[in-house]
């Protein structure tokens, strides 16, 4: 609900039920291992990232207020966000078939972030950086996965973050291949044919796309073919 969440007061924040990570069940992942072929690894994706959790737990609308009117109570809900997100890493880093995290947390729409620049950097990015550098001392890498327009940020999650990859791209925002020339020398790119194309090309006009694509992301290595986002049910 974006005008409303389980989490407005600090009355509020004392009584809500956090997860606690011994009462989570990993049995999903862990069946997986004997499974897999010689030298293939899994990756996993948390529960949501902070600013997604953040939003859900105070709502949209209310968290925008509460940056400019009551910031302790917003860094005390992030930092309960983190430390449940920083629980869970903990346990599938020590997992060997895992091979890397997603960091999955969608950050902005198609103009802009979804909060300032400012305050991501005030209250998300401190605990993304911590979830990577705790990935990277166990041996994974991390790959983000956020929709929405991060040019003001970009630097920021793979200069101070420290991000190994990312994913999320729409052509509307900036095309796969754009991206790769900007910044595909500092972060590996994953992704990247348009699900707006996917969902109305025909066969052979997303043939044509798909070949093009490669053709201007494959050079160098550095990037992985695949969709932009989801592939959404309809298509």
């Amino acid at each position: 609900d974006e005008h409303h969440g389980p989490i407005g007061t600090w009355e509020e924040f004392e009584k809500y039920p956090w997860p606690k990570i011994e009462n989570v069940s990993f049995e999903d992942l862990e069946k997986l291992a004997p499974l897999l072929p010689a030298g293939m690894k899994v990756t996993a994706t948390l529960p949501g990232g902070v600013l997604e959790n953040l939003i859900g737990l105070i709502g949209y609308e209310p968290l925008c207020y509460a940056l400019m009117d009551d910031r302790d109570l917003v860094q005390a809900v992030v930092d309960k966000i983190g430390e449940g997100e920083l629980s869970v890493y903990k346990v599938l880093c020590q997992m060997e078939h895992v091979g890397a995290l997603w960091l999955n947390d969608d950050l902005g729409f198609k103009t802009q972030t979804m909060i300032s620049p400012e305050d991501l950097r005030a209250f998300v990015f401190p605990w993304h950086k911590r979830l990577v550098e705790y990935a990277h001392a166990h041996g994974k890498r991390v790959m983000l996965h956020a929709c929405g327009n991060l040019r003001e940020v970009m630097d920021d999650l793979i200069d101070d973050v420290g991000i190994d990859a990312k994913h999320s791209y729409e052509d509307i925002i900036q095309p796969v291949a754009e991206f790769k020339r900007q910044y595909g020398a500092r972060v590996a790119v994953l992704g990247g044919i348009d699900v707006d194309a996917l969902t109305r090309f025909s066969e052979d006009e997303i043939r044509a796309y798909t070949r093009k694509v490669i053709e201007q992301c494959a050079p160098g290595g550095g990037w992985a073919l695949g969709s932009g986002n989801s592939v959404a049910n309809y298509i």
